[in-house]
Formats: C-alpha cells, structure tokens, sequence
C-alpha cells in the first residue's frame, strides 16, 4: 500500500504572466507558503519545463528537480493532459481541438497527432530522468446522443502509471 505524502497542487490552472504566477520557481515558492507538498508539472508550458529537453538531458532534469526541491516541494508526475487529448481526436471535432495545438502543426490532423504522440513521449521519458514513477494524463471522450445534438456527455479519465 503507498502512502499519501500530502497535498499536491497542478500550476496549470494558476499560471499567468502575473508574478509570482509566471515562472517556475515564484509559483512554486508561492504553491509551499500556502501549504502544497507537491506539484503537477505542465508540459505544455515552456515557463514551467522544456519538455524535450527534460527527455534528452538527465542534466536539465536534475536541475528542473532541484529548483523544485529548493522550493520545499517534490515533482509528483508531469501533465500531458493536452497532448494526451490530440492523441486520438474524432473528425467531427478537429476544429475544436486545434486549439490546443501549436501553430506549426494545426489545420493538419495528421501532423497534429504526430506531435501530440511525440510528446507523451518525450513525458514519459522525462518522468524517467526526473526519477517520477508516475505519468498524468487525461483522455476527454465526448459522447454525443443522436437525439440531440446538443446534448454531450464529456467523461473524463485520468491515468496513473
């Protein structure tokens, strides 16, 4: 059985280009002084980690770790929640998810997902370098009832491991 170490907090939602909200270490320092033991890592955020970078260099994984840890706080997993979302995305709603893709590859479904695949992987293999066992991501599956077509059920899973 693991043991809870305490709470943990996920920077994307408080990130913005307000201090101390738009750089790493501030949110960080800001995240310990109101009691969070841990945090979640944005990968899609380049104030928070240069994800391919953090795949390919034990070095830049080890300091990313270190800034954290100076903070008083642990790394508990890296979030693809974005990525993990273009991964797979139905037709229908190509448009929609464009958006969360960068420039270079939206209005290109096929380039789209190849980057969105590329990056779980570059996640996972940062997780490994950060010394983190774990991977968040979370998968929206959007069921839309023939009945109505303005009646969508979003469920949303989130992965561990």
């Amino acid at each position: 059985m693991q043991t809870i170490k305490g709470p943990g907090i996920f920077l994307a939602q408080f990130l913005s280009d307000k201090a101390p909200f738009n750089d790493l270490k501030t949110i960080c320092q800001w995240a310990k002084n109101i009691g969070f033991v841990g945090v979640q890592i944005p990968t899609t955020d380049p104030r928070c980690i240069n994800l391919q970078k953090a795949a390919q260099s034990k070095t830049y994984a080890d300091e990313l770790k270190g800034l954290v840890n100076e903070c008083g706080l642990e790394i508990t997993e890296l979030s693809t929640h974005l990525q993990g979302q273009l991964v797979a995305v139905h037709p229908a709603y190509d448009n929609l998810f464009d958006g969360f893709a960068p420039e270079a590859v939206r209005n290109n479904s096929k380039a789209r997902t190849e980057w969105a695949i590329q990056q779980v992987k570059y996640a996972a293999k940062a997780s490994q370098n950060l010394g983190l066992n774990a991977c968040g991501y979370s998968t929206i599956i959007f069921l839309t009832f023939p009945t109505s077509p303005f009646f969508t059920i979003c469920l949303a899973c989130f992965t561990i491991g």
